[in-house]
């Protein structure tokens, strides 16, 4: 397929998990794809040798999306190394967890600063690189819309969050020819939350399809956004969580 010939790319969180899957899942269709990364510089240069071996351009920036110079600064630097900006995603994100009483100030303000803030100015800054057809899709969470278990109260309420600035951004944009989306996974097989861990069954268990995602199967909804047959879908969100949320 090549959906993305001619298409460049940003993806925020991209060196693993669902931000690499999506990362590649975008250069397999053609587009040129920078990503961004915090820690992990050698897992981003293997995803960006895998960009570069299907014949497409890619770059990994190190920034830290709490950091509001470097969000700026990194879309900025990544369109002029891509040679212009299409498509955002907004992948990157951390998790605080556990009950109200024992949140510390600076695990509200870290969430805050990068689930909510960093989106945010990611988004505004990509918003002065894209044109007609320019995509930005967000990652949130199906704990956005229903928050099925204990401790999980900070997170979901940075998640929730992006669902009121993806339909106002997307009024927002809509004139210039840009849409604006989010999609909401499940549990999702990463290393971060894998499918053999602890508090996997128990996930499990309240799926109406009883197994965890595949990163690739996210990459594949925020392919089918970012591509021109969703031309006319905007402000909407996307679960993709195995039916949890049914």
């Amino acid at each position: 397929m090549s959906r993305f010939t001619g298409k460049k790319a940003l993806v925020t969180g991209g060196s693993r998990g669902i931000g690499a899957a999506i990362a590649l899942r975008l250069a397999q269709e053609g587009a040129d794809v920078a990503l961004t990364y915090e820690h992990s510089a050698e897992k981003a240069g293997e995803v960006v040798g895998a960009i570069a071996a299907l014949g497409r351009k890619g770059f990994a920036f190190a920034a830290d999306s709490a950091d509001p110079v470097a969000i700026k600064g990194t879309v900025d630097n990544a369109a002029a190394a891509l040679g212009g900006l299409d498509i955002l995603v907004n992948n990157a994100g951390i998790w605080r967890g556990g009950p109200v009483a024992e949140w510390s100030l600076a695990d509200i303000d870290a969430t805050l600063a990068v689930n909510v803030r960093g989106v945010v100015l990611a988004s505004q800054a990509a918003a002065a690189h894209l044109g007609e057809g320019g995509r930005i899709i967000s990652i949130g969470s199906c704990l956005a819309d229903r928050v099925v278990e204990e401790g999980a109260t900070l997170y979901a309420m940075s998640k929730a969050a992006l669902i009121g600035f993806t339909k106002g951004l997307a009024r927002d944009l809509g004139p210039r020819g840009i849409t604006v989306n989010i999609v909401h996974p499940g549990s999702t097989d990463t290393d971060m939350n894998p499918a053999a861990g602890p508090q996997a069954d128990a996930q499990r268990a309240k799926m109406a399809i009883p197994r965890y995602g595949k990163p690739e199967d996210i990459a594949g909804l925020v392919a089918y956004l970012a591509s021109e047959e969703a031309r006319f879908v905007t402000g909407a969100g996307f679960a993709i969580d195995g039916g949890v949320n049914t």
